[in-house]
């Protein structure tokens, strides 16, 4: 018998993790962390569903946050196997799983220092020290190899696009069925990054629905970018971009770069204020020849990443500097939803004054600093006050890293045959409702949409 159980992302954006159990093996697909509102958040500090010791392999489709952040506190807790991932996973999880760790740390000193905390002393759910010994866990497999990963259980990774390294798992199982874990779906036609592969033939098989009741815009090469740019170098204001360290960040370079060489923008300073996304950047020029070709320098030595004024700020002394300078520039920094890191102290810095933007290049959850803004927040709390917000706050969604409801219905019919069970995961109640009446309407398909800690007999 084979029992799958959605411990994550069932009726929310966040916190991935698919339990399945057969005959006697445990697999955990995904470890993601739950974000956005306190309820969800609060899912952290509760006892894993099972003694994180009884899992026999963890299995990982990419290295976001809210699919690998709760790994530090699983195996702390007892988890003591193998974590099988792609190696392009590998290399970003050790960039954003320390990083997560030092935050956590860092809010907690924050809360204890500023007294905006009901706990004494606020305690984080993990520090830099447990994230490291996760990542030695780690098991870098390659694209399109099937390998057992334990007696009866095999898995192969498959090109997924949303970010690099990032995959759909395919899990086959010894007299069970085939099982096919979309993880976060990439684009179509977009830069940067290749198309998602082919779905496969499974009798069950999970896809997100992050984007389920809407399209994204058409292509504008780069326009409504070079608008906001133009708009608030005209008002000699900062353009604010908070932006996923992996993922965002080089897509917005990339079209910085290329308005630049088209004299569509003028010629701003660049700052890249996060670390980690500057040895993201370092990664993906290492791995040129998983992204599009037409990421691949021409020459030796020049990134695809690189603007005209470009510069990686380093130190936080840089980063306090680049803070309290009036000087009008784009400043890229994380976190993408406005949840923490330094791009705090950016919009704490920003967001009274009307010369400047704020702009949101990818999806804000429920909860989130980032959603409270682009839904017309008039004030946002960060650091324990509120900052008044009379900035101009944009968004932007064509940028977004995740399949609209046209190519997730595009993925879907590359599948030679249609699954026995199509399970929604990884969206909001709506979006996620709409696409499960678009794909039974359109495909006739057997869709279900399961709720938190549901368990399902395959």
């Amino acid at each position: 018998m084979t029992e799958l159980t959605f411990l994550g992302a069932a009726r929310t954006v966040t916190g991935s993790k698919y339990l399945v159990e057969h005959n006697g093996r445990r697999v955990l697909l995904d470890c993601g962390l739950f974000q956005g509102l306190k309820e969800l958040r609060t899912r952290n500090w509760e006892p894993f569903s099972i003694p994180p010791a009884s899992l026999d392999a963890v299995v990982l489709t990419h290295a976001h946050l809210d699919h690998v952040g709760y790994l530090p506190r699983l195996i702390a807790h007892g988890y003591n196997g193998r974590v099988f991932c792609t190696a392009g996973t590998m290399e970003l999880a050790g960039l954003v799983l320390p990083d997560s760790g030092r935050i956590q740390e860092e809010d907690a000193r924050q809360a204890n220092r500023h007294h905006y905390t009901k706990h004494e002393p606020a305690l984080p759910l993990y520090d830099e020290i447990d994230a490291q010994r996760a990542l030695t866990h780690l098991q870098p497999v390659g694209y399109d190899r099937e390998l057992e990963i334990v007696p009866g259980v095999s898995v192969e990774f498959r090109q997924a696009g949303h970010l690099l390294g990032s995959a759909a798992v395919v899990m086959r199982l010894k007299d069970g069925p085939r099982i096919l874990f979309g993880g976060d779906l990439g684009r179509y036609e977009r830069p940067v990054l290749p198309d998602p592969a082919p779905a496969i033939e499974a009798d069950a098989m999970l896809v997100e629905s992050t984007y389920g009741d809407r399209d994204h815009p058409a292509d504008d090469r780069g326009e409504a970018l070079a608008q906001i740019v133009r708009d608030t170098a005209g008002r000699a204001g900062k353009l604010i971009v908070p932006a996923f360290a992996i993922g965002r960040v080089e897509e917005l370079l990339y079209w910085i770069r290329r308005l630049e060489h088209e004299h569509r923008i003028p010629v701003l300073p660049v700052y890249v204020d996060s670390p980690m996304a500057g040895e993201a950047l370092r990664f993906y020029g290492q791995r040129s020849l998983e992204l599009d070709p037409d990421m691949r320098p021409e020459r030796k030595n020049v990134s695809m990443f690189a603007t005209n004024r470009f510069r990686a700020v380093t130190s936080p002394q840089e980063s306090k500097q680049l803070t309290a300078s009036s000087q009008s520039a784009i400043v890229i920094s994380s976190s993408g939803m406005a949840t923490g890191g330094r791009v705090l102290h950016h919009l704490a810095a920003a967001l009274p004054h009307e010369r400047n933007t704020v702009l949101f290049v990818g999806f804000q959850a429920v909860g989130t600093r980032g959603r409270a803004m682009v839904d017309g927040a008039q004030d946002v709390k960060i650091h324990g006050s509120f900052v008044p917000v009379r900035a101009r706050v944009a968004r932007i969604d064509s940028m977004s890293a995740h399949a609209d409801r046209n190519e997730i219905l595009r993925w879907l019919g590359t599948t030679p045959a249609p699954p026995k069970r199509l399970f929604l995961v990884h969206g909001e109640p709506a979006p996620m409702d709409a696409l499960k009446a678009t794909i039974e309407q359109r495909l006739g398909w057997n869709v279900n949409t399961p709720g938190h800690q549901e368990r399902i007999q395959l």
